[in-house]
């Protein structure tokens, strides 16, 4: 007897699936972080070094870097910047959709350090003393672009303007304020002085009072562009050590999008070469195949969005191969169906045993799979990683579609009793089945 009600499940769940697919499939795929190399940017490879020749770099002073690095890059506005270390005394930058590229390499490698000093160029007060991201641009009476700080201590800069009015003469009490950089830097250029350290000495109040302020003011004459870079750079706050660039890799923009589209293509034509040959060899069950792999794209893509990972080049290859991998796992499965449907057995019993034998093959080639995807995640770098998280994601997620979905989709039309009698439904031909 003809089970209906599971015909009617199997519908009911294809068609809620495409309705789901067919309406989040585009803002899940735009969600996406692209990396450079599918939507511009560059990248920027850091040999490391001390400050000082007796320092021994550390993993504290490493991590201490990136999130320096980090700071900077938040200056940018860039969405999922990717800084990493790589071995013991490199740091690789992958700023993906950043325009001004040249202006993000300097941003990132600058030396700018503020300092609050007096005449005879004695340091009172250093720019640790700033508040993060504590520098702005403003105006002033005359409607004259400056540069805004705010301390994290005003008792402490009291104390400065206070010890500067009673140390000198009126005149001298100046409150000479320093940025300093190392020379030949493309800074001194961007914020236009010839003097590439001074940037202002405003006298002390008339009134002789110190200044008891966390808002100080800085005027320098400042064409608005060279305020806002100063405000830039002070935000960005200093590196623990030397950086030297060893390598560096530009993409642009159209040429990312030019790659992702030729991609997209390549990608679309071998799935749907692969879901033709399903249909055409596994006839039923191609179907069934056809309907678990376009749920495998659907949720490796969730996933990836739900991670907030970066979709590169490589990331999409392995996306690709892990569709190649799914239907190994269907075609496994559907040929030890075959197998026992040519012995002689029933459908239902052809499709119990077929897909119970297939579970330990299916299960050897995945693990073994993951088991080089983690070495390559281990020690590789940047895209590599990329590939390689994208191959795990892609094969835990095969398991859920390609072996549980498909199993479930096909049991319940088998379970139906449908196709009792009908083995040309799933491939085999009558005259290929040997009598028990």
């Amino acid at each position: 007897m003809v089970k209906k009600w599971r015909i009617v499940t199997f519908f009911v769940v294809v068609l809620l699936l495409g309705g789901l697919i067919s309406q989040t499939v585009m803002n899940t795929a735009k969600g996406i972080n692209l990396g450079l190399d599918l939507q511009g940017g560059f990248e920027v490879l850091y040999e490391v070094s001390p400050t000082e020749e007796d320092e021994e770099l550390t993993d504290e002073t490493m991590q201490a870097t990136v999130s320096a690095l980090n700071e900077r890059v938040n200056v940018l506005g860039v969405s999922q910047p990717n800084i990493t270390i790589e071995g013991e005394n490199r740091i690789r930058v992958q700023l993906a959709g950043v325009e001004d590229q040249q202006s993000a390499r300097e941003l990132l490698s600058t030396e700018a350090d503020l300092s609050f000093r007096d005449i005879d160029d004695n340091e009172r007060m250093s720019g640790e003393a700033l508040e993060e991201n504590g520098a702005s641009v403003g105006f002033n009476q005359a409607n004259e672009p400056v540069v805004m700080v705010t301390l994290k201590d005003a008792d402490r800069f009291g104390e400065v303007t206070g010890n500067i009015i009673n140390e000198y003469e009126r005149g001298n009490d100046r409150l000479v304020i320093w940025l300093d950089y190392e020379e030949g830097d493309s800074f001194a250029e961007e914020i236009g002085k010839e003097d590439p350290k001074y940037l202002s000495a405003p006298t002390m109040p008339q009134s002789g009072e110190p200044i008891y302020s966390k808002d100080v003011q800085i005027e320098g004459d400042f064409e608005l562009q060279e305020a806002e870079y100063i405000a830039e750079v002070l935000n960005a706050g200093s590196l623990p050590v030397e950086m030297e660039e060893i390598y560096s890799n530009a993409v642009g923009a159209s040429l990312g999008e030019k790659a992702m589209d030729n991609t997209i293509f390549a990608g679309l034509i071998g799935v749907a070469l692969i879901l033709a040959y399903m249909l055409v060899y596994y006839r039923f069950m191609g179907v069934v195949a056809a309907i678990t792999l376009s749920a495998y794209i659907y949720i490796v893509l969730l996933i990836f969005n739900w991670m907030q990972g970066v979709l590169t080049l490589p990331g999409i290859a392995a996306l690709i191969l892990g569709v190649g991998m799914a239907v190994d796992a269907n075609i496994i499965t559907y040929e030890r169906v075959k197998e026992e449907i040519r012995s002689g057995k029933t459908i239902m019993s052809a499709f119990k045993s077929g897909t119970r034998r297939s579970l330990s093959t299916i299960m050897d080639a995945n693990i073994t799979t993951i088991l080089a995807a983690g070495v390559l995640f281990y020690y590789g770098t940047s895209s590599v990683q990329g590939f390689a998280v994208m191959l795990i994601v892609s094969i835990l997620t095969s398991f859920l579609t390609a072996v549980y979905g498909s199993r479930l989709l096909l049991g319940l039309w088998v379970n139906s009793r449908i196709f009792n009698k009908k083995p040309r439904v799933f491939g085999v031909k009558e005259n290929e089945i040997n009598e028990l």
